[in-house]
């Protein structure tokens, strides 16, 4: 795990790879909870025996949006940026799901910094995001994940 203190500590991890999660399992109950929580019960996400017979993956897909949802999960796990006043998920940006999530996969993120600006003591940065399955080639999807830290000092 990366420890970030302040903003000097942060900048100094620009272009560079900040870290990998650990390994996450998505399952049918997880999947099932998210579509309660938003009201999305398409069957592709929620009929495992549909899934089987209709779904070009033969099973149920984790929603794109909850792998999204899974980044804060993640980026704590790789990151833990101390001596804050406050955190903000301020931004998703540029999201692109390249592969489907199939029920019981294993997710990861890896995480790199790729800007961080100084607004006036409020730092803004950017991480870019890759959420890697396990034993696929394609990611679940890339983007840009952005926290704006009030640091202490």
């Amino acid at each position: 795990m990366q420890i970030i203190r302040n903003y000097t500590e942060f900048e100094a991890l620009l272009g560079k790879q900040i870290g990998i999660s650990n390994w996450h399992t998505i399952t049918q109950q997880q999947i099932n909870e998210f579509a309660h929580a938003t009201l999305d019960y398409q069957w592709i996400h929620t009929d495992p025996e549909r899934a089987l017979t209709e779904s070009p993956f033969k099973a149920t897909i984790a929603h794109g949006y909850l792998t999204v949802s899974l980044l804060p999960y993640f980026w704590h796990q790789i990151a833990d940026v101390q001596n804050l006043k406050m955190e903000i998920n301020y931004s998703v940006e540029n999201i692109r799901f390249a592969q489907a999530v199939t029920v019981d996969s294993r997710v990861r993120l890896i995480a790199k910094l790729v800007t961080i600006v100084n607004l006036r003591g409020i730092t803004k940065a950017t991480i870019g995001v890759e959420m890697e399955i396990e034993g696929q080639k394609k990611p679940a999807y890339t983007g840009e994940v952005v926290f704006l830290y009030h640091f202490k000092d």
